[in-house]
């Protein structure tokens, strides 16, 4: 194939190029076409995916606003439980009423001088949930399929109580119970409260029977939110439905 070019000035010129080169020529261009449109689209999609990123760094950094939230809602919640009930004491001064199912203490939690005789009762007879929930598993001692206590279905962020009065002998989250609270009732007995989303209690606090100490959640080893509520006498798993009466 021949191209001459003709100058304005200068005599005019001829060049021969090969159909081979061309076909490499047309074959460069292509591959560079391809190149700028794949940087072209790759930028496209790593600006989304960085874009996407910041979104959910703003959301995880709202999630854990509302977390730290928590702990100040529930002693809002006490306040508030606490009022309602001396509002309540003046309209049924025989003490013949009840403010509600579910007793909260006020911030900073009421002495044990200043607490009634029941609610300082460490034996664990309470039902461990300010309501009813469903029982899905039991206490199974048998070797192979070993399950030391009751596991409740309740949904998720439902309070959970201290089932008697006691000390708070650990709080914390492993991988099995997920975050949880353990309960000593100076009586040889001990509780404990698994798979929560969110603990009330610090580890040596002394609690009063149906104290919040926690809200439900499927945290640790759990496929859907529920809680797993534990007996325990002198060390050994005890059937929780022996002492404690489902509502």
């Amino acid at each position: 194939m021949r191209i001459i070019v003709v100058p304005a000035t200068s005599e005019s010129r001829t060049y021969e190029v090969s159909y081979r080169r061309l076909r490499v020529a047309r074959g460069l261009g292509l591959g560079f076409g391809v190149a700028v449109t794949f940087l072209v689209v790759t930028w496209g999609y790593m600006a989304s995916r960085v874009a996407h990123v910041a979104e959910l760094e703003a959301e995880v950094a709202l999630m854990r606003t509302d977390q730290e939230r928590i702990p100040g809602l529930l002693r809002q919640l006490n306040t508030v439980e606490h009022q309602y009930a001396d509002i309540w004491d003046l309209f049924a001064p025989d003490g013949s009423g009840a403010p509600s199912q579910l007793w909260l203490p006020p911030p900073g939690s009421l002495s044990r001088s200043a607490a009634g005789e029941e609610d300082l009762d460490g034996q664990p007879d309470s039902w461990p949930l300010a309501e009813r929930g469903f029982v899905t598993q039991g206490l199974l001692e048998d070797a192979g399929r070993a399950h030391p206590g009751l596991d409740i279905a309740i949904p998720t962020g439902s309070y959970i109580r201290a089932s008697g009065a006691g000390r708070v002998m650990d709080v914390g989250e492993d991988p099995t119970y997920g975050k949880y609270v353990r309960i000593d009732h100076d009586n040889g007995y001990e509780t404990l409260y698994g798979h929560a989303s969110d603990t009330s209690v610090e580890l040596g606090e002394e609690v009063r029977k149906n104290e919040v100490i926690a809200l439900s959640g499927s945290t640790g080893e759990s496929t859907a939110p529920h809680l797993h509520f534990e007996i325990l006498f002198e060390g050994e798993p005890v059937d929780p439905l022996e002492l404690v009466r489902q509502p």
